[in-house]
């Protein structure tokens, strides 16, 4: 285990270590709902649903691109896991087709 820092002194550093906490908080609490979106999608293209599963593909991509636009998760990371969603819920259509 890493050993507790000495606790901080001057003023600007101690303000960095309030904003960082408040940071940190926003940022887990961003990626915990695209966690839980992605989940919704998948457990929708499982249950071969595609009106739902296109509802919740939509709503997946609307929340990974605002956690993108704030620098939460990088932009490319945001476009591959939109991009692998987009990809289950069509392939979904596709089975419904044929």
């Amino acid at each position: 285990m890493a050993a507790k820092s000495a606790p901080k002194k001057n003023l600007s550093a101690l303000k960095r270590d309030r904003q960082a906490e408040k940071r940190n908080e926003r940022n887990r609490t961003e990626r915990t709902k695209i966690k839980s979106v992605i989940k919704a999608v998948e457990a929708s293209v499982k249950t071969s649903e595609k009106d739902t599963s296109v509802s919740a593909l939509q709503k997946a991509i609307k929340t990974i691109s605002s956690a993108s636009s704030k620098g939460i998760i990088h932009k490319n990371n945001a476009s591959r896991k939109i991009s692998r969603l987009t990809k289950k819920v069509n392939a979904l259509s596709k089975t419904a087709e044929a």
